[in-house]
């Protein structure tokens, strides 16, 4: 038996409260714990946590436990085909993502156990994930290309403009703004832009419904800068973007790279 310690804030009209709840767990069948709360969204987030245990001959047993207070909300097995590896269970509020290597996507409602499901062929197993709480969407990334989806399985959004410059989604390097209606990322041109070299970055930020393209951070569109001003030139601080923040009350982009070197963009 194990214990699975959470520390969480619990508010008041007058101050913040700092509490520990423990949970008992058997250690051994634990496979893996999801926490559904967001810290970029935090009133949005429902405060729950999903146990996934360890995987049975056609099942995976399956808890969600609130957070607040450690009970146990719901408790159920979710169907697996047999011999087939499960690429991903993810939880969304209410919703289940389950994905096995070659199958459809599942999307379980685990209020009434109604499965949506989404073809193989339409849904590729993405490298990451980003939820969006407010909008009820979420994000995939796979292969540098982002992807808008709702939760009945349908695809809202592809990007005309959005290359990502790393193939592996390094999250640090992409924004999404808290009224979830922008996303800036560190980006490579399009392989089919004409105006861009063939290694040239940039930032860009996009409407995430839309999924247009509203601006541009790139070297060609910048004012010549001699780098005795600064530490480099804006062609050299777009490079090796390692982290990228936005400041939503200053409006300004602030990136971080390999060197060690921070560097803010504004109008």
């Amino acid at each position: 038996m194990g214990l699975v310690y959470l520390f969480s804030f619990k508010r008041n009209w007058t101050h913040s409260v700092l509490f520990l709840v423990h949970i008992s767990i058997h250690e051994e069948l634990l496979t893996k714990l999801v926490i559904t709360s967001c810290f970029l969204f935090p009133s949005h987030s429902p405060g729950i946590m999903l146990l996934i245990y360890s995987r049975k001959k056609g099942y995976i047993p399956l808890e969600i436990l609130s957070i607040e207070d450690g009970k146990r909300l719901k408790s159920f097995r979710h169907l697996l085909h047999r011999n087939k590896k499960i690429d991903f269970i993810e939880q969304f509020n209410e919703k289940l993502l389950v994905k096995q290597d070659g199958e459809n996507l599942q999307i379980l409602d685990v209020t009434n156990s109604k499965i949506t499901e989404v073809s193989s062929n339409e849904f590729v197993t993405p490298s990451a994930f980003i939820f969006l709480y407010e909008m009820q969407l979420f994000l995939t990334f796979r292969n540098r290309s982002v992807s808008v989806w709702n939760f009945r399985g349908e695809l809202v959004t592809s990007f005309e403009d959005h290359l990502l410059w790393h193939p592996d989604c390094n999250t640090n390097s992409i924004y999404i703004t808290s009224n979830q209606d922008l996303i800036i990322s560190y980006c490579k041109a399009e392989p089919d832009d004409p105006s861009s070299e063939d290694n040239a970055c940039s930032i860009n930020i996009s409407d995430i419904l839309t999924g247009k393209c509203m601006a541009k951070i790139k070297a060609g569109n910048l004012c010549k800068q001699k780098s005795s001003k600064f530490l480099c030139t804006p062609l050299e601080a777009l490079g090796d973007i390692t982290s990228l923040y936005y400041d939503e009350e200053r409006e300004e982009i602030i990136t971080g790279n390999h060197q060690g070197l921070i560097h803010v963009w504004s109008n």
